[in-house]
């Protein structure tokens, strides 16, 4: 399956967690990065979908995060 690229606003929506946790996540390894700079782009199937209330849209629970790679360390 080719990867869903969106930006890292966007795939933060989609995990339920802030933008920095993306990024923290991309420097851990956790999950790719694509591009570089301001063009820097994240592939949502390595994201775990937050659950939302599907009516308001509120954030019930967030995504869980990706697994960590053996050979990295959590920051």
């Amino acid at each position: 399956m080719p990867p869903a690229l969106v930006s890292a606003a966007d795939a933060a929506y989609y995990a339920g967690r802030p933008v920095g946790t993306i990024w923290r996540w991309a420097s851990e390894g956790r999950i790719g990065r694509y591009g570089s700079g301001k063009s820097v782009r994240y592939n949502v199937f390595e994201l775990n979908k937050a659950h939302r209330d599907e009516y308001t849209g509120e954030l019930l629970e967030p995504g869980k995060p990706p697994q960590l790679p053996a050979e990295a360390r959590a920051a």
